[in-house]
């Protein structure tokens, strides 16, 4: 199975999922993208790009150091923030550091009609199939 087909299987199966992308932050590449809407090209262009901007800013970077001072965490490669949710106006955004490699990150776009819990069971879900494609 290739990249392209398990973010194609994940959309699929995540409900009302009108995107995915699957991005590779060490390099600030989108390795995988998936619609079934129309969005505009200016979104895809700029997703990789923001998707860093959202697990690795200046900020939130300054934070996840801030909590591993504060909990001991000696593990300099390990990030603490895993998930990002974000509500727009229409849909849910979000947005899943791999597990195995910290640098890579799945976004899955839905329909704010969806229920969210069940958004992230399938994402979850998705995640070690995209994984082992990467």
């Amino acid at each position: 199975m290739s990249l392209d087909k398990a973010l194609n299987d994940a959309v699929a199966t995540i409900p009302e999922c009108v995107a995915g992308g699957y991005t590779d932050l060490a390099s600030g590449m989108l390795l995988a993208v998936k619609t079934v809407d129309s969005h505009p090209s200016e979104v895809m262009d700029v997703l990789a790009a923001a998707t860093s901007d959202l697990f690795q800013g200046a900020n939130v970077t300054l934070i996840e150091n801030i909590f591993k001072k504060a909990r001991g965490t000696t593990n300099e490669t390990h990030h603490y923030f895993q998930e990002i949710i974000v509500n727009s106006d229409n849909l849910i955004h979000v947005f899943m550091r791999a597990k195995k490699n910290e640098d890579q990150v799945a976004t899955f776009v839905c329909r704010k009609s969806a229920n969210l819990g069940m958004v992230l069971t399938k994402a979850r879900a998705a995640m070690p199939s995209l994984e082992a494609m990467a």
